[in-house]
């Protein structure tokens, strides 16, 4: 969970008034932006270009959030946003061709991050994530490091709370398998 020194409800007060609305933003940035980094930087890989999806993502937010209802949770709003500017950075760059890397090739782009600090150990998962279609690599981010609940990830996905458990298991049943095979 982000740091809360402040609600969400008051971080909304903030942004509805435009006397406040700077002062809001800035608050809704620091809580924020750490969880939603590591959120984006587990679907790029990536330092600089979990950078650019998040200033992006931060963008949409500034311009969207006199548009944002309430009618969900402001994090998975946020979350919805960062996880298209993600993925949209992904397709853009061309980094997985097919929809994914395959353990190698995320080897090669993780052991050439400066900003990668993780074991061989890590590699290893790392590559066995990478090698996940793209919506079990993505419903497994959101579940074993964000620890979402389902139903939330159901609102951001679109998709219902079964499939996602569906999707979980086989995304840990081909990590698991991929592990015991490298």
């Amino acid at each position: 969970m982000p740091e809360k020194t402040i609600t969400d409800e008051r971080l909304l007060e903030l942004l509805a008034s435009e006397f406040t609305f700077e002062q809001g933003f800035g608050l809704l940035v620091a809580a924020y932006k750490q969880r939603l980094y590591w959120h984006i930087r587990r679907i790029v890989l990536s330092h600089e270009d979990a950078d650019d999806a998040l200033q992006n993502t931060f963008v949409k937010v500034y311009k969207g959030i006199v548009h944002f209802e309430g009618k969900s949770k402001l994090f998975t709003w946020m979350y919805r946003i960062a996880t298209n500017e993600a993925l949209s950075l992904v397709q853009k760059r061309n980094k997985y061709p097919t929809g994914s890397l395959d353990g190698n090739e995320a080897a090669a782009l993780l052991r050439a991050d400066p900003w990668f600090e993780g074991d061989e150990t890590q590699l290893m998962l790392q590559n066995a994530i990478a090698g996940l279609p793209e919506k079990q690599r993505l419903v497994f981010h959101l579940r074993y490091y964000d620890e979402m609940p389902y139903e939330d990830m159901s609102v951001l996905l679109g998709t219902s709370v079964g499939a996602l458990k569906a999707s979980f298991h086989h995304a840990v049943k081909k990590i698991e398998q991929s592990i015991r095979i490298g």
